[in-house]
This record gives C-alpha cells, structure tokens and sequence, in this order.
C-alpha cells in the first residue's frame, strides 16, 4: 500500500516509537506532520527524513500538557492542508517506579496531562482537519498499562493512571466517531524493542515467536488496520505479553 496521498500528523514524534512511525510512513509516500516538544527534536527527524529524499515533512513544537500548545500546533499544520487523513496519538510521557511515593508531584501531573489531557486535546483540535478527509483514522499508543487488572509494568501508578484514561476516552471515541466515518484504533503493547528504522538493525532484528515485540511489527499493525475497507473498523490490537 502507498501513501502518497495520504496527510498524517504524528505526536511525540522527535524520538522512540514516534519518530519510527514518521519515518516509516514518510518513506512510503505520506505527507507527514511531526510535533515534539522541543522544536529542536521535530526538526531534527524532519531533516533525517528529508536526507532520505521525502521532502513532504514539516515539523512543529507542541508541548501536550499544555493547551494553549495543542490549539496553535493544530493551527498551523492548517496553514499547510484542508485535511488530516491519519491522526497518531503517540505522546505520553512514561514515569518509571512502582512506588507511588517515589514521584514528585509535579511529575505526576505532567504525566497525567500529557497521556490523557493531551490526548484528548490533540483529538478535539485536529477532528475538524480529520473530518475533511474521505477516509480518517485516528490511531492512539496507549499501553498494556491501559489493559484492565494489567500489573506486569515497573510503570509508576501515574502512568497507569494517564494509560487508563486514554483507554477509555478511545473506547467512547470510537462510538460516537463511528456514524461520521471516523476510525478510531488503538494498539496496546508491552515493552517492545524499538530498533533505528534507518540502521540495518531494522531489517535484520529477529521477529519470531520468543522475540520480545518489535516496533517493527507495530508500524504494520498500523498500516495494516489503516488498510482495510471502510467497513472493517479494527477498534483495538492487543498483544501478549512474553
């Protein structure tokens, strides 16, 4: 499947898993609009992206937290196109230690915001862009964290927390989007490996059935879901856990 007509707008996109995706979905042909919240961290991938010969990319900051960030980057990724063919929600940040108390509060509020907050936002602002579109998608990274009765994660308690929301705002989204022609999907790892999509590591990374989950094979559950015909809504992967 090519994408050269298809307009994505990635979150969190400046490193991990975000900045696979854009890579990923750059070189099959998509118009791609990264964010990070360091401008800085944007650009760089953009550049990455370009020096591979798609030029289709632009870059943007956008602090989730924050929604007076959110509104402006939607705002200027309008500047560029009337649509938004694929929104991925991938922003989150992870807060590492099973200890509730080993987290300073403020840490635990900037968690929450921009995993569940910013998701949300995020949604809100680009559902006008999404609704332009003949075909839109709206992909979330949440998190075998968001699994109900999930324990398996040195996660901290507020990342479960921003997990969990995420789950069920996407739960609902997906019903109410639904009569509107609006798909709303979302994938549910574990810890995966997330090899450098431009190193040869990419290619060669083992994906058998002992092998932790790969990033690799969450680009093409992605790509895979997106491809279906408009009747098929694939509302959730979710994976074991090895």
């Amino acid at each position: 499947m090519r994408w050269d007509d298809r307009r994505v707008v990635i979150t969190a996109a400046g490193r991990d898993f975000g900045r696979t995706l854009a890579i990923a979905l750059a070189d099959l042909g998509a118009e791609v609009f990264l964010s990070a919240r360091e401008l800085t961290a944007a650009r760089r991938v953009r550049d990455e992206i370009r020096r591979g010969g798609r030029q289709r990319v632009h870059a943007f900051a956008c602090d989730l937290t924050s929604p007076a960030s959110i509104r402006p980057f939607a705002s200027d990724v309008a500047e560029h196109t009337d649509r938004v063919d694929l929104l991925v929600n991938n922003g989150s940040r992870y807060l590492a230690g099973p200890d509730l108390l080993s987290a300073a509060d403020d840490d635990v509020v900037d968690t929450i915001a921009s995993g569940a907050t910013g998701t949300v936002l995020t949604t809100k602002s680009f559902l006008p862009l999404l609704l332009n579109s003949p075909a839109p998608d709206v992909v979330t990274m949440v998190s075998a964290c968001g699994t109900p009765g999930h324990h398996r994660s040195d996660a901290h308690d507020a990342f479960y927390a921003a997990k969990s929301a995420q789950a069920g705002f996407v739960e609902i989204l997906s019903k109410r989007l639904r009569p509107q022609g609006v798909r709303v999907i979302s994938l549910y790892p574990p810890d995966f490996d997330n090899a450098d999509p431009l190193s040869e590591e990419w290619h060669t990374t083992s994906r058998q059935a002992g092998d932790a989950l790969s990033a690799h094979s969450l680009v093409e559950c992605v790509l895979f879901a997106v491809a279906q015909p408009r009747d098929c809504f694939i509302k959730a992967f979710h994976f074991e856990q090895a």
